[in-house]
């Protein structure tokens, strides 16, 4: 994105859009790390227009409509999906939010209700949210397709179903280098699509942020949450 700055002096007034690709250009472990704790915290605990994991995934524990908890898992990232992947829910949801780096709310608020959502899933596959390796998982759910090559990287091998016991054993420093990982690459990405989508900014109240936002990323998440944290009949999982 240089050629957005060359040769440009300081302008206090000019967009954040650069500040932002800038901000997310060399990540070190305590801006990663920062992150992530963020998103775990508000993205499992619930903000201001967004209720918690728990009670988002009772909503569905609740409802006998459905025959199993995988058919609910699957009603949940559908309804997530399409009904917080608007333009109208993501501004005010980013109107309300603090990030604790620099980059746009957009991402922030794109990146909070998928941990919420993967957060869910784990907690109707039988997980605990309040487990610290649990939330770890969570996270890493948000990586997306590259969720596998970052837990290869630690050395953790990644089956459908992973078991509890499994996740259980993982020791607490492999569980700081997934955290790591995952920060480093969001705020990558952040970096590098931040400068070119808040060029097409829209005003909203308290602040300004992306209107664009791409719904398949979230059911992707989704999808990984489901893989790893739940099992049935058919997807026994790994053997613990």
């Amino acid at each position: 994105m240089s050629f957005l700055i060359k040769n440009q002096p300081e302008d206090p007034q000019r967009p954040d859009c650069q500040k932002y690709a800038d901000a997310c250009k060399e990540p070190d472990d305590s801006k990663a790390l920062k992150l992530i704790n963020w998103i775990t915290d508000k993205g499992i605990n619930g903000v201001p227009l967004l209720c918690s994991a728990k009670n988002l995934a009772q909503e569905y524990q609740i409802d006998s409509s459905y025959p199993d908890d995988g058919e609910r898992i699957d009603s949940l990232i559908k309804w997530e999906t399409t009904k917080n992947f608007t333009s109208g829910f993501i501004t005010g949801l980013g109107g309300v939010i603090t990030l604790p780096v620099a980059i746009p709310a957009a991402f922030g608020a794109s990146w909070l209700i998928q941990a919420r959502m993967a957060a869910a899933v784990a907690r109707i596959g039988g997980h605990d949210v309040a487990s610290d390796r649990v939330r770890t998982f969570v996270i890493a759910c948000l990586a997306g397709d590259a969720f596998k090559d970052i837990l290869k990287d630690v050395g953790v091998r990644v089956g459908n179903g992973m078991a509890r016991a499994a996740i259980q054993k993982i020791p607490g420093q492999v569980l700081i280098e997934i955290n790591k990982k995952v920060g480093f690459r969001l705020l990558t990405k952040a970096g590098e699509k931040g400068a070119v989508n808040l060029m097409k900014m829209v005003p909203v109240a308290g602040g300004l942020v992306c209107g664009t936002f791409d719904a398949a990323a979230c059911h992707v998440v989704g999808m990984q949450a489901k893989r790893i944290f739940y099992q049935d009949s058919m997807n026994p999982g790994p053997d613990e």
